[in-house]
């Protein structure tokens, strides 16, 4: 009797998950609203974060991944905001990897999805800056609830069991890629074609 691996039925529950129709979009306003306050919590305290972010103010990128998106606009304080929908972006970021399980061991392993680019290069460059740079501090915002100790106690218990997870994902999955890098594409309308990796 021939025995499936259990991350193919993950991967087929989470291709069955990601294949949903869309939620109302009140609901995908509402989260993407509390995605931009989490992504401005953590750009305010890396000061040269919203300085690279002010040299791109009214800029939009619009990120993609299937039938999903989002358009982001840099603001005059140098943070984000929802861009309007009928806004054009300066640049379009699109996840090229369309299955879920394939992006989660992407990110397990603690690596970037290839992304195919199309648009502004310095500001994909600003942003890949920001993606390579500003982490947010877990252990920080959690010592503002509950104390430095038990703060500190559970920051360590998260890294070692993201640690665990990472080792455990590398080992049982090789890279798609050789290098493990992914290279994208990009198409800056005006210029000549190129290649970054983000």
């Amino acid at each position: 009797m021939a025995t499936q691996s259990p991350f193919s039925l993950l991967n087929g529950l989470l291709e069955r998950f990601a294949a949903v129709p869309q939620p109302p979009q009140w609901l995908v306003h509402e989260v993407q609203q509390r995605l931009v306050l989490f992504l401005n919590h953590v750009l305010i305290q890396e000061k040269e974060a919203t300085d690279r972010l002010l040299r791109q103010r009214g800029r939009i990128a619009r990120l993609q991944w299937r039938g999903y998106s989002m358009a982001l606009c840099v603001t005059p304080a140098g943070l984000l905001d929802l861009a309007s929908v009928a806004d054009l972006p300066d640049l379009h970021l699109e996840i090229t990897e369309t299955s879920p399980l394939a992006l989660a061991q992407v990110a397990l392993r603690g690596e970037k999805p290839a992304i195919r680019i199309e648009g502004d290069v310095q500001l994909a460059a600003e942003i890949n800056w920001l993606v390579d740079h500003v982490q947010w501090d877990l252990e920080e915002d959690l010592a503002r609830l509950i104390g430095d100790a038990p703060a500190h106690m559970v920051a360590q218990a998260v890294q070692r069991a993201a640690q665990a997870l990472r080792l455990y994902v590398g080992a049982r999955f090789a890279p798609g890629r050789a290098g493990g890098g992914a290279l994208s594409e990009v198409a800056v309308p005006g210029s000549s074609a190129g290649r970054t990796e983000l």
